[in-house]
């Protein structure tokens, strides 16, 4: 049977849940969690969650969380609900929508009698059986490894156990979980060293797309709301996708044409979710600087979910937590997903109301409906702002002549003896690269 290892970090080592196993879950609401997302949503959602490692919910709770108990997070009451329910349905694991601090999750494993993951871990485990690459699996170990030096304050027995010193300064020794620290943090450092040469790496491959005639264009959007999906119509990819939260996470990139446009690069990125853990956000800041340097954003909303809005600002949050909700941000739109799951009267109402915005375009990934509106509206977008320069170059230099050609719109162009004079449309960020180009 297969398994995963929940990072239940209980010092003696991960624990191993076999997919199937069985979970109960638990939704606390909180006085801090507002009235974003409905509870009914937060349910299906973390059900979702445990679904897409193989865990089975074989029964959940939804808790009014008034007072936050430090030890337990949930009152005395709730607790032995939980336990009780726990008996009743056989289950051995604890799924709790929320962070736990390590003291709440020892409590309500004592009191469950179950194993407790929290909201934070049950994403750091599957961020880590999705990640297909070296580098994907470098930020994994770098999120876990962030998350279990949090949990490593118990102050068990063998925790607290010394390691004799050696040499003549040896002294009492370190104790285990002084060791253990220590041992994370070099782990940590030698894989940022790693993930520092990546960046290097992206960073060069980014200088040689800004100098190369193509614009780049990311897709980013809330967990299965389509954006692979969309990916493969738009490029003709076979990009493993499914009704599955996290089906995909490692960035992919292809080319494909737009109206004007005789090629530009998409970019398929990993899907948002509210809550997203901090530890997750930086380790893969890396490979989200790809959305950063992106010539347009294309935000994939699934508007056939009850809680479309509520996600549509959870993306919103994310983006900002990496600087691109200020100015100087790359453009974006919305691709307006799944119409072809409305009916009636809602989808004329979000017709309608697409039909009133023009950052707005509804679509179905599935059925193909809308795509030639979306690659129309991606095509204007990349254009929006331009401006018409003149430039001379030599005759010969047929390298940035093309780049014109191919990026900008050429207007007018006149040969003069060794010289060439062309008009040329170009964006403002075109025009940035086309100078960067010319004094390199």
């Amino acid at each position: 049977m297969r398994r995963t290892t929940l990072n239940n970090f209980d010092g003696n080592g991960a624990i191993e849940v076999a997919r199937g196993e069985r979970a109960i879950l638990v939704v606390p609401e909180l006085p801090r969690d507002g009235a974003r997302r409905s509870v009914d949503a937060r349910l299906d959602e973390a059900a979702g969650l445990a679904e897409a490692i193989g865990i089975a919910v074989v029964g959940s709770r939804a808790f009014r969380v008034r007072t936050v108990r430090p030890a337990s997070l949930l009152g005395k009451g709730q607790v032995e609900e939980v336990a009780d329910l726990a008996r009743e349905k056989d289950a051995k694991l604890l799924i709790v929508d929320a962070a736990l601090t390590p003291v709440q999750q020892k409590t309500l494993e004592d009191e469950a009698k179950t194993k407790v993951i929290d909201r934070t871990g049950l994403i750091l485990e599957i961020f880590g059986e999705r990640a297909a690459t070296a580098e994907g699996r470098l930020q994994v170990e770098l999120a876990h490894l962030d998350y279990q030096a949090g949990r490593l304050v118990r102050s068990w027995t063998h925790l607290e156990r010394q390691r004799g010193g050696f040499g003549f300064l040896g002294g009492p020794g370190e104790t285990q979980i002084e060791a253990d620290r220590r041992m994370i943090r070099d782990r940590m450092a030698r894989i940022r060293r790693e993930l520092d040469q990546v960046k290097r790496t992206r960073s060069l491959h980014r200088d040689r797309r800004q100098r190369a005639p193509w614009p780049v264009i990311a897709l980013v959007g809330y967990t299965n709301a389509g954006k692979s999906t969309l990916f493969n119509r738009l490029t003709g990819e076979d990009v493993f996708a499914q009704d599955l939260l996290f089906a995909t996470l490692d960035p992919t990139m292809r080319d494909i044409r737009l109206p004007g446009f005789d090629k530009v690069i998409l970019s398929d990125t990993v899907g948002f979710v509210s809550d997203l853990p901090t530890e997750l956000i930086a380790a893969f800041r890396a490979t989200l600087e790809e959305v950063r340097s992106a010539d347009l954003l294309v935000h994939v909303r699934d508007v056939a979910h009850p809680d479309s809005e509520a996600q549509r600002d959870d993306v919103a949050d994310v983006l900002a937590s990496l600087d691109l909700a200020e100015e100087g941000a790359p453009p974006r739109i919305e691709a307006w997903n799944k119409i072809d799951l409305l009916t009636g009267d809602e989808r004329e109402r979000v017709l309608g109301e697409a039909q009133r915005r023009d950052d707005v375009v509804p679509i179905s990934a599935i059925t193909g409906d809308g795509l030639d509106e979306l690659r129309q509206a991606m095509a204007v977008r990349l254009r929006s702002g331009e401006e018409v320069h003149q430039i001379r170059l030599a005759a010969g230099d047929g390298g940035k002549i093309a780049w014109l050609h191919s990026r900008g719109k050429v207007l007018d162009q006149r040969m003069d003896e060794d010289q060439v004079e062309l008009s040329v449309r170009l964006s403002p960020d075109n025009w940035a690269r086309f100078q960067a180009l010319e004094s390199a």
